[in-house]
């Protein structure tokens, strides 16, 4: 049986969650913001239609937004991330073997089903995810996982398609890479294109029937590995075992600029925290830890400052103590006082990059941790925080959340309904 590889996708997913928990919304343009309000990161077709594009500044659009009565909302990852979760729990009702590509697009294999009834099953999967979920999906099937993107760009755009384009069918693979633009191949940026233009290159199925050995000399080995792909030929296996981490940050932009240090100090131990707890999910451990902070180059005529440094542990850990002294050892090394204009920082954060499994790492001979107890103490913390809310019991120097002038703003988001029993809708008689 031929090799089927489906790619699933939620449609404008941030803005379609957001529409499940509240009817109105349905038809009417929706946008979604990144951190602290920045710029639009998510747009439903009828946003798009107003033409506001993806990135564009949240200060630039309200006006339109105001005009056009686009409903607007902040960043609401926790309830993304449950949504995600609940959408690829149903995509493993049809089939077993999937890669979680991102938190809206799912990679599944189907190489199990026969040709002729794929179509059948993706209609049958959009139409399960839809019911149970409330998210409308597009599925694009192809023998590759290139030929599975393009296909589910084709079902996206392609209204009479009903939302399921199968390149596994010879006649529709013939039919769509001659009228497909090479540009719209998974890997083929703004550069890339331009090469291929100038080697006569204007459809998908030109760029297949390009000689791989020329195209590797113009686009490296990603291209040529294209080609092949394109072709039919698997270059990316499904991966069904997320690949350990090599390195982890934890950054956020301030919601107010920071002049002082014990602020700033307070920011970077929250920042130091939350490294620690996704250490310790993954049982993951690290011996440096890179602080930096900055002021923004927008401030204009405003004195601009960029810092960096790393911080040397003893040994691998995920103590969130042991990082929160690190940190604040990167702060301490690299603060200066400025006197009377401060510099006015926009953005800090705590970063790994040589992360290991914990259990395997070396041990110090001499500054090393007590991990029995240490470890005890950390499971305590994390038991607490799952069974009461992230939060509920943090290191002093990271201070409650309600102390956090700096905190990222999410001043139009919506409930967590899934996660938070204190947000769950209420409904009156």
């Amino acid at each position: 049986m031929s090799r089927a590889i489906a790619l699933v996708d939620g449609n404008a997913f941030y803005c379609s969650c957001e529409r499940v928990f509240d009817a109105k919304l349905a038809g009417v343009p929706v946008i979604v913001l990144s951190n602290n309000d920045g710029c639009a990161i998510a747009r439903t077709v009828e946003a798009k239609a107003l033409g506001i594009r993806m990135g564009e500044p949240w200060f630039k659009i309200r006006a339109l937004c105001r005009a056009q009565g686009v409903r607007v909302f902040s960043s609401n990852y926790v309830l993304y991330g449950d949504m995600s979760a609940r959408a690829n729990a149903v995509y493993r009702g049809f089939s077993p073997a999937i890669e979680i590509y991102s938190i809206d697009e799912s990679f599944l294999d189907l190489s199990d089903v026969p040709g002729d009834r794929r179509v059948e099953l993706a209609r049958d999967l959009r139409a399960t995810v839809r019911a149970w979920t409330g998210i409308p999906t597009c599925v694009g099937i192809g023998a590759t996982k290139t030929l599975a993107k393009l296909a589910n760009h084709i079902a996206k755009r392609i209204a009479p398609l009903g939302g399921v384009c199968d390149l596994t069918d010879p006649e529709a693979y013939d039919h769509w890479l001659c009228r497909i633009p090479a540009g719209e191949v998974w890997g083929i940026g703004r550069a890339s294109l331009a090469r291929l233009e100038a080697m006569g290159v204007d459809t998908v199925a030109d760029l297949r029937d390009l000689d791989p050995r020329p195209v590797r000399q113009s686009l490296t080995v990603v291209g040529e590995r294209i080609v092949h792909e394109l072709r039919g030929l698997s270059c990316l296996p499904l991966g069904l075992m997320p690949a350990q981490r090599k390195g982890c940050a934890v950054t956020r932009s301030f919601s107010a600029r920071v002049e002082d240090r014990p602020t700033l100090e307070q920011a970077v131990a929250a920042h130091a925290t939350r490294l620690g707890e996704k250490l310790r999910r993954e049982e993951l451990g690290t011996t440096h830890v890179t602080v930096f902070y900055h002021t923004s180059e927008h401030d204009c005529g405003a004195p601009m400052r960029s810092v960096s440094t790393t911080v040397t542990l003893p040994e691998a850990t995920n103590d969130t103590l042991a990082l929160i002294r690190a940190a604040l050892h990167g702060v301490a090394r690299t603060w200066r006082d400025q006197g009377a204009r401060p510099w006015r920082y926009s953005k800090a954060g705590v970063i790994t990059t040589d992360l290991m499994r914990l259990a395997d790492s070396p041990r110090a001979l001499i500054g090393g941790l007590d991990r029995e107890r240490s470890g005890a103490l950390m499971a305590a913390i994390d038991a607490c925080n799952v069974r009461f809310g992230r939060g509920t019991v943090v290191p002093a120097r990271a201070g409650p959340a309600e102390t956090r002038t700096w905190s990222t703003k999410f001043e139009m988001r919506t409930p967590r309904y899934t996660t938070q029993v204190g947000e769950l809708p209420v409904a009156h008689a």
